[in-house]
């Protein structure tokens, strides 16, 4: 069983474990349930922010703790006034040491779209989702079928919610790709044996249809990558642990889109 896998499964478990404990009408009734969403696909795209989706996470599998001391509070913030577009939020908690706290606190500080960063494996994640404050849910190719992953990005969709698929290669992006998707995500790491490779943003971008958003995840440590990619096509790129193994999770933020901003401002004078 690779790593995928494992989390996969213990997911399974752990949802039906939630549905015993807090019931869907429960969720329902949450201040944020009949909240309206914040577009991420337009965040993304807008021209004075960086496309840039900042991400907190304390751990990983692949790199065991990260970041134990950092506050969502002050990162999250630090993070949308250092330029991000949007914030991803991991909630998995056994495997990243992230909680749906997490999510409603940065939902409380922050209104910009925020996207709720788990293993998606069932309809009751989505309406929990909307239930702390997300805008945007993660579909994992890797992890669906793709008659799964179709329904439950319908599903999304019929609560608001707008869908980031994420993708490794070509195969999974062209039997995954649905109408109920709104961001497509090349994770440049792969999710099997947790090697990272940018070549398979570069070689995959092409591929997506322009109607979607189009983002590059993981494996991203320099503001002159993100050049290259943005000139390769991508709307958006995720970072996560560049920003949060700094001591200073939204200093590393701000210096790094500070110095992106000014490398895209030479490369349009340098055209002019």
């Amino acid at each position: 069983m690779n790593i995928l896998e494992k989390i996969i499964a213990d997911k399974y478990k752990e949802v039906e474990e939630r549905k015993s404990l807090i019931p869907v009408k429960l969720l329902e009734k949450s201040i944020f349930f009949e909240g309206q969403v914040v577009s991420m696909k337009k965040y993304i795209q807008h021209p004075e922010k960086s496309g840039i989706i900042a991400e907190f996470k304390r751990k990983s599998p692949s790199k065991g703790l990260i970041n134990g001391n950092a506050l969502v509070e002050t990162v999250s913030i630090g993070y949308m006034q250092a330029g991000a577009s949007a914030l991803s939020i991991l909630t998995d908690k056994e495997y990243f040491g992230g909680s749906n706290e997490d999510l409603k606190t940065a939902r409380k500080f922050n209104f910009c779209p925020i996207l709720r960063k788990d293993f998606v494996v069932d309809e009751y994640q989505l309406i929990e989702a909307k239930s702390i404050g997300a805008d945007c849910v993660l579909l994992i190719a890797a992890a669906l079928e793709p008659e799964k992953l179709k329904s439950l990005a319908y599903f999304a969709k019929s609560l608001g919610l707008e869908v980031l698929l994420e993708v490794h290669d070509g195969e999974e992006l062209k039997k995954s790709l649905n109408d109920g998707v709104d961001l497509v995500g090349i994770n440049n790491r792969n999710l099997k044996t947790f090697e990272v490779s940018l070549d398979t943003s570069l070689s995959l971008v092409d591929q997506i249809p322009s109607s979607f958003v189009k983002i590059s995840e993981s494996g991203i440590s320099d503001p002159n990558t993100l050049v290259k990619l943005n000139k390769a096509g991508f709307d958006g790129f995720l970072i996560g642990e560049n920003f949060m193994k700094s001591s200073r999770p939204e200093q590393a933020a701000y210096n790094f889109i500070k110095e992106y901003k000014r490398l895209l401002g030479a490369e349009a004078l340098s055209k002019a």
